[in-house]
């Protein structure tokens, strides 16, 4: 075999490690987030590394379904939420 397809595949590998470690590996807190917005109900789950990280997150995906456009999602955004409960708590 040629040596740049050995080192392609050797970066290659290298790479799929490195990326399963930061979206697998890092995540020591998830949680699930439920938010009432416009009569309109969203619950969602997220992980990540911190707990405001994780909260966060998972309040955005929650408002990305019930809101539309930039303004409902930036005030669904800054809502308190329904509930948080916490899945994992490392």
């Amino acid at each position: 075999m040629k040596k740049t397809i050995i080192f392609g595949v050797a970066f290659l590998v290298v790479v799929l490690i490195v990326l399963v470690y930061t979206t697998i590996g890092n995540n020591r807190y998830r949680c699930e987030v439920c938010v009432l917005y416009g009569g309109r109900q969203a619950c969602r789950t997220a992980a990540a590394s911190t707990e405001e990280h994780a909260e966060r997150t998972a309040k955005e995906n929650a408002c990305a379904e019930i809101a539309s456009g930039v303004t409902d999602s930036m005030a669904c955004e800054n809502r308190q939420p329904a509930s948080v409960i916490w899945l994992t708590h490392k």
